[in-house]
């Protein structure tokens, strides 16, 4: 198989992934915050600090209006990771590949990329500066978005031989997934709080909340607790190894897909990138989430994120370098 044809495979998954989740990060909060009164402070900046984007943010906008994130986060060409940059790039990805994967797959992803272009230029001449219009049908169109991604996984599911262009795929989309939950974590540890006294407060639990949704984890985490509560949800999202956003889920499964790629069997020398990925998901097995707790959240889940950018460079040298 081609470096060449990996690396596109990789990309686009992760651009689907990246911007299925950016559409879960919109629509949560845009929620959260019809929800809440005029007291509480602006929880948009938060968003935007948790995708790393923030510096980028700072350079064109004068403040972190909803309107000003939403655009930033979904529509802007400037950001390169805006919902509609993603698509473009997975739809650039997809185009140089298209003997390797199926036509209904192209044809998902390209009428996918249609409607966000289409949806975009709306936006631009009816409603770049105020964002009523969008606000208005912004749900709908993060759920259209959400769905069409979730459509592209359902037919790569159905529509392509199960080999390494598909494990390749699986490998982009967990490594994605993996790093998004960290943020989707991380985010109650920017957004801000009336006072410390609000701490198990209402609000403080609706936004708990909000990171479970943002995740589309409520569900399956209430099969498993009873009550919404920061050290379960923490536990659920990093250590549950049944729940397919968790972190230990993600880097199992990439664990099983490069063991697939490399073909390498029990005894053979391993390459760089599984070692990686087996040394640190067998240092997650050993953790506990009292002890995650110990050595303080946020700086744990920056550890994850470095962890996973070092395995994403030793995946990138093993493959796509040739």
């Amino acid at each position: 198989m081609l470096s060449r044809v990996a690396e596109s495979v990789f990309w686009m998954n992760r651009y689907i992934e990246r911007a299925e989740n950016y559409s879960r990060f919109i629509d949560v909060n845009h929620q959260l915050s019809l929800d809440l009164n005029e007291e509480v402070p602006n929880q948009w900046l938060p968003l935007v600090h948790t995708t790393g984007d923030y510096e980028l943010f700072a350079k064109k906008y004068s403040e972190p209006s909803p309107v000003n994130v939403i655009r930033f986060m979904t529509f802007d060409e400037e950001n390169p990771n805006s919902i509609f940059q993603c698509l473009s790039k997975a739809r650039e990805n997809a185009r140089t590949i298209r003997e390797n994967i199926s036509t209904s797959m192209w044809e998902v992803l390209n009428e996918f990329y249609l409607y966000v272009k289409d949806y975009r230029k709306l936006y631009m001449e009816t409603n770049g500066e105020h964002g009523d219009t969008l606000s208005m049908g912004l749900s709908d169109f993060l759920s259209t978005v959400r769905k069409s991604c979730q459509s592209f996984y359902g037919c790569s599911d159905a529509t392509i031989s199960h080999d390494e262009v598909w494990n390749f795929s699986l490998l982009g989309r967990f490594l994605e997934r993996a790093d998004k939950t960290t943020r989707i974590l991380d985010m109650k540890y920017f957004i801000l709080l009336p006072s410390v006294h609000d701490v198990g407060s209402t609000l403080d639990l609706l936004q708990w909340l909000s990171l479970l949704k943002s995740a589309s984890a409520h569900e399956m985490y209430n099969r498993k607790y009873k009550k919404i509560d920061p050290t379960d949800i923490a536990e659920f999202l990093i250590l549950n190894d049944t729940f397919p956003r968790s972190i230990i889920f993600c880097i199992q499964e990439m664990q099983e897909a490069l063991e697939k790629i490399s073909g390498l069997k029990e005894g053979l020398p391993r390459n760089s990138a599984q070692d990686a990925t087996t040394v640190y998901l067998n240092k997650l097995r050993s953790e506990n989430i009292k002890s995650i707790f110990d050595k303080g959240l946020h700086e744990y889940l920056d550890d994850i994120q470095i962890e996973l950018n070092q395995i994403g460079s030793k995946i990138v040298e093993r493959f796509f370098t040739n």
